[in-house]
């Protein structure tokens, strides 16, 4: 899984901006090569391609069948409120590994 590229998404892609660099940092430190960026939900078609993975904010959940459908050869998930709403990189790394 590794090199790896992370598009994570929400609503106007600042909760997830502060999400990506807690992902960031547990990366470097656990030595991952992962290419993490956040975006807006309106952003995604532009930025879906580059990508291998996609995480919707937990309120963008309703999104998710959507995307999956659109982005097939995607993993396409929903962040877990557990650590999201604490910007917990760790946790992060460890439920978009599981995807792979």
């Amino acid at each position: 899984m590794d090199p790896c590229t992370i598009l994570l998404i929400c609503g106007s892609g600042a909760s997830t901006a502060f999400m990506a660099v807690n992902i960031r940092k547990e990366a470097a430190k656990q030595g991952l090569d992962w290419t993490i960026t956040a975006r807006s939900e309106a952003e995604i078609e532009n930025n879906a391609d580059k990508v291998d993975c996609i995480m919707l904010g937990p309120h963008l959940d309703y999104l998710l069948d959507e995307l999956t459908e659109r982005f097939k050869n995607k993993k396409v998930a929903v962040m877990k409120k557990s650590y999201y709403s604490v910007l917990d990189g760790a946790a992060a790394i460890k439920h978009i590994s599981s995807l792979f």
